[in-house]
């Protein structure tokens, strides 16, 4: 946990503006949803949150675009804006919360804590920083210790670490299929963060990218020299039918690099940092072990 005041007395905070989508899931999968206030573009699950004010938004409408076109509005952003998003401040400011949740580990991928004046919000802000999934586990129990919701965070944590332990066992004795996964592919990205960690548990052998650093660029003739087994279409924070949509946008780079093809819903199990990464990482085992 980073920034922030303390003392927010026993109860933890009561009016929560959560500009990231993983501290709203978080949030929700601990119990404290009536307590969410405002909510950033983002957060779309579970739906019962959607009605929420929303408190943040792209400076360029991503809706509908391709990886490339999205890559392209990225940068046009950054540089003209340096930044991606635009917030609320007077939104938040008026919803008076006590505690607002933000991140730090990506600057494209949701409001940074950088652009989240402390000192005009009058709240405490936690900054949540997830590179892997101990670290995401840390996030569960900084969002419990701000909200006074300690042991409801250590029961999701324990529950998220039996499903973890059983994917484990299932997978221990199989011999290693080889894996690449792409998180962009309008440039190619391979993963990092807790991605790699996920393959890795769910018995792949991943073939580019490394657990706690960011994701990485690569040419696509780079990409067939790495000869997989398994190719996982996880372009970040994009929902199934998208990624289906950029696998068949780049079918014959697809088709070069070999190995069979599967598109998975990143937004939801891959791109977040929370509770659902583990659905994903039961997903994870059945593509690379069909049943």
């Amino acid at each position: 946990m980073k920034g922030g005041k303390g003392g927010m007395g026993g109860m933890g905070a009561q009016r929560i503006v959560s500009l990231l989508p993983s501290a709203t899931e978080i949030l929700c999968a601990l119990g404290l949803e009536e307590r969410l206030v405002g909510i950033s573009h983002g957060c779309d699950y579970p739906d019962s949150i959607t009605d929420r004010p929303r408190l943040s938004r792209p400076r360029a409408n991503l809706d509908g675009l391709s990886s490339g076109e999205i890559d392209a509005a990225i940068r046009a952003a950054m540089r003209d804006h340096g930044s991606v998003y635009e917030i609320d401040v007077a939104g938040i400011r008026e919803l008076q919360p006590d505690l607002v949740l933000t991140q730090g580990i990506c600057d494209v991928c949701a409001v940074p804590q950088s652009q989240v004046p402390a000192a005009s919000l009058g709240a405490s802000i936690v900054t949540l920083d997830a590179h892997d999934l101990d670290a995401i586990f840390a996030s569960i129990r900084d969002v419990g210790c701000a909200t006074g919701a300690v042991h409801q965070a250590e029961d999701c944590i324990a529950d998220m670490e039996r499903r973890i332990s059983a994917v484990r066992a299932n997978v221990t004795s199989r011999p290693r299929p080889r894996v690449l996964a792409l998180e962009w592919l309008d440039p190619p990205y391979v993963p990092g963060h807790w991605v790699p960690e996920m393959i890795d548990i769910a018995g792949g052998e991943l073939v580019a990218g490394i657990t706690r650093r960011p994701s990485y660029r690569m040419e696509w003739s780079q990409l067939r020299e790495l000869e997989p087994e398994i190719v996982l279409i996880m372009p970040c924070g994009f929902s199934l039918d998208e990624s289906r949509g950029e696998a068949e946008r780049h079918r014959s780079e697809l088709q070069a690099i070999g190995g069979e093809v599967h598109a998975l819903d990143a937004s939801a199990y891959f791109s977040r940092s929370g509770p659902r990464v583990v659905d994903g990482l039961e997903m994870l085992a059945s593509a690379i072990f069909p049943a």
